[in-house]
């Protein structure tokens, strides 16, 4: 960092401190909301809970790829309204330097985070979103170890009926099991016992023993009188189900890699319905990776609040900006997904507006003397403040006059 000059390493430190803060906190944000859903969904299929951190890191990309550029926006906004609420930014732009020469650091921080999020976006992302998709049908399958839910009856092998009462040591000794058995013969097993335990077998790995403790054989052989048997001890083989193997990548466009979207994308073999997919996934993830380009601009000309000012009303436009840009463009992508428009109108067309307005609201603040941004917005964001205040010192008031005079009648009341 010694060869850069003490202004661009001052920058620098102004950026990335407050832009990795954004990232993991949105990230994490991202992370838990989705967490608690998981657990949700990993309980009521019975599986083992270490399941949800995998599917977690799985996501990890997906969510990264959103929070970098808000991380990046909010970075260099909030450098940059540091720089301007303590009068540097002034005194730098009174020495010469321009916003472009502040706005070096930035840009290369953001070169950088543009080659990760196309890394993200193109290669890791529609991987790690197959991985997830993988995880989550072997959960439902059971491939991952989801156990028998206790209290219910549960059908295994298409012939076989189980109910366990309860469960105890990790799910190695069964309480109260009940199991109804059919055979090739149409005859009827009717077993209950008062425990047992699961137990894997060498010979076949598709069978499982279940051996019972103590309880009785009801068998249904088609006669007046079924036969019932007593024992002590009985081994109940179990098929398991079979599991399909999970399907191959590339269901979905957005398991695509970017060979493949280009190859499918504008291939004369492909249908058209999967030609417009992969095109509308193709250009979405374009458009959100050029976006990052424009947000050093928007971060500055929301970063400066007016002068005798410290609004950070920049800051939750900024916010609103980006998600609405961002659902602007998966509206667009599922419109052009199913051919009704096409991709360059549907998502480049607002790509152009908003940046239109990114360079407009960035000519106003770097080039118009005394020039806002969002004036207008500071204006009116600035006498609602004063109305709300006031409201609240007028509620203020009217609290304590009815405190004083309800104390001046508590000291009158002894006296009379």
């Amino acid at each position: 960092m010694n060869f850069l000059p003490s202004i661009d390493r001052y920058i620098f430190r102004l950026v990335i401190v407050p832009m990795l803060g954004v990232f993991a906190l949105a990230a994490s944000l991202l992370l838990l909301d989705k967490m608690l859903r998981l657990f949700d969904f990993v309980a009521v299929e019975g599986g083992p809970i270490g399941v949800v951190f995998k599917m977690l890191g799985a996501l990890i990309p997906e969510y990264a790829s959103l929070a970098i550029p808000l991380g990046l926006l909010l970075g260099v906004l909030l450098a940059f309204r540091k720089l301007a609420t303590s009068s540097e930014l002034d005194t730098m732009r009174a020495v010469g330097l321009s916003y472009w020469r502040l706005l070096r650091v930035p840009y290369a921080i953001t070169l950088v985070l543009v080659a990760v999020n196309i890394a993200l976006v193109f290669y890791i992302q529609p991987v790690s979103r197959y991985y997830y998709e993988q995880m989550e049908y072997e959960l439902r399958s059971g491939a991952l170890g989801a156990s028998i839910k206790v209290g219910e009856f549960t059908t295994l092998a298409d012939r076989m009926a189980l109910r366990i009462e309860r469960s105890e040591d990790d799910g190695q000794r069964l309480i109260g099991i009940f199991a109804r058995v059919a055979n090739s013969r149409d005859q009827v097993l009717s077993i209950s016992a008062r425990e047992g335990s699961f137990m894997a077998t060498t010979d076949d790995p598709d069978t499982i023993i279940l051996r019972l403790t103590e309880g009785t054989i009801v068998q249904d052989t088609g006669s007046e009188t079924p036969r019932v048997l007593s024992f002590s001890r009985h081994d109940l083989p179990i098929d398991l189900p079979a599991i399909e193997e999970f399907r191959a990548r590339g269901e979905a466009s957005r398991e695509y890699i970017l060979p493949e979207l280009l190859r499918i994308g504008w291939s004369d073999q492909a249908e058209e319905d999967e030609r417009d997919a992969v095109q509308a996934a193709f250009n979405y993830r374009t458009v959100e990776v050029v976006m990052m380009l424009l947000m050093p601009l928007l971060a500055v000309a929301l970063a400066i609040p007016p002068k005798r000012s410290t609004s950070a009303l920049g800051v939750f436009v900024s916010i609103i900006l980006v998600v609405a840009y961002h659902k602007i463009n998966q509206y667009g992508e599922d419109i052009a997904a199913l051919g009704r428009i096409d991709p360059i109108i549907a998502l480049w067309g607002p790509f152009c507006a908003f940046a239109a307005l990114i360079i407009w609201m960035y000519y106003r603040t770097a080039y118009v003397p005394g020039g806002q941004a969002l004036g207008a917005l500071e204006t009116v964001f600035a006498k609602i403040s004063k109305r709300v205040a006031k409201l609240f010192k007028r509620r203020e008031r009217a609290s304590l006059k009815s405190d004083h005079s309800a104390e001046g009648e508590a000291a009158l009341a002894p006296a009379q």
